[in-house]
């Protein structure tokens, strides 16, 4: 124990009253990481309409990016035992306003992807697990046996936005790819297409083409199921009771009950939190 923080490992001094031993079945995260990244002129594949506002705008301002998706894929590294590769691909929604001619700014939308690799510790182990479990009780099939595998988990915020430009049409590749199921290195998974109405995305041909920095904030982990034997205060109860609601209440004295969000409009700064100073930011990949 160092600075009042606990950190994984034996613990010194005189614990608490701890009543019994007990055995778990959880996930053991075995390696993990942490990631701040500048992602810079990432292309942003806008969907057909999006792309028709895109081709006759003076200007565009970025109004959101949230990630929508994140495909993961785990695969043991030769000749080194214990450890894997973490592919991970990200899918981001952008939504930008787009200045026309016209009075107001118009919404256009589109995909923006990321690619990574990773190598993580996960341990070995090479067992077949099986469960009592069943589908469903009237079929009385079990579960289908399953590995002790390590399984990856990614955490990331909603990333920055740091820069969103275009540029015009150079040399037209005369092709349009959409969200269909033929076979093409262009086309999105049909979850993505989905997010977007089911919609095609253009590709490529005589169009200009939208890029985007974001900045971007992730903590990677390699989980695997094991067995721990952890100290046992108690059992958890919970302390607050269960208020149910009644028909006919008043809302108004609900609402009085609600304290003024003052910091929602006088934002305090935390104890020991100094205001930012300006900085200029490095782009990397």
């Amino acid at each position: 124990m160092t600075d009042n923080k606990v950190f994984p490992g034996p613990i010194t001094g005189t614990p608490p009253a701890v009543k019994e031993a007990v055995c778990i079945d959880t996930g053991r995260v075995y390696d993990s990481c942490r990631d701040k990244e500048c992602l810079e002129d990432l292309r942003v594949y806008l969907t057909c309409d999006s792309q028709c506002v895109l081709d006759h705008a003076n200007c565009v301002k970025c109004r959101n990016a949230e990630v929508i998706w994140v495909d993961i894929d785990v695969e043991p590294v030769p000749f080194n035992k214990g450890f894997y590769t973490v592919d991970l691909h990200y899918y981001y929604r952008i939504t930008a306003e787009a200045y026309t001619q016209e009075s107001r700014p118009i919404l256009i939308e589109g995909v923006a992807t990321y690619e990574k690799r990773l190598m993580l510790f996960g341990g070995e182990g090479h067992a077949h697990i099986f469960t009592s479990q069943m589908i469903s009780d009237n079929d009385g099939i079990p579960l289908p046996a399953k590995t002790n595998r390590p399984s990856a988990r990614v955490e990331v915020v909603d990333p920055i936005v740091l820069d969103i430009r275009f540029i015009d049409p150079c040399d037209p590749c005369a092709c349009n790819c959409c969200c269909d199921d033929s076979a093409s290195m262009f086309c999105f998974p049909k979850c993505i297409c989905n997010c977007f109405n089911g919609g095609d995305f253009v590709m490529c041909g005589n169009i200009r083409k939208l890029f985007v920095t974001l900045g971007q904030f992730t903590i990677t982990k390699l989980i695997r199921a094991s067995q721990l034997l952890i100290p046992s205060y108690d059992f958890c109860l919970p302390e607050k009771e269960c208020n149910a609601t009644t028909e006919g209440h008043d809302p108004c004295e609900m609402f009085k009950n609600i304290q003024f969000p003052v910091e929602e409009f006088f934002p305090v700064p935390q104890p020991g939190e100094e205001e930012p100073p300006c900085r200029n930011y490095h782009y990397y990949r």
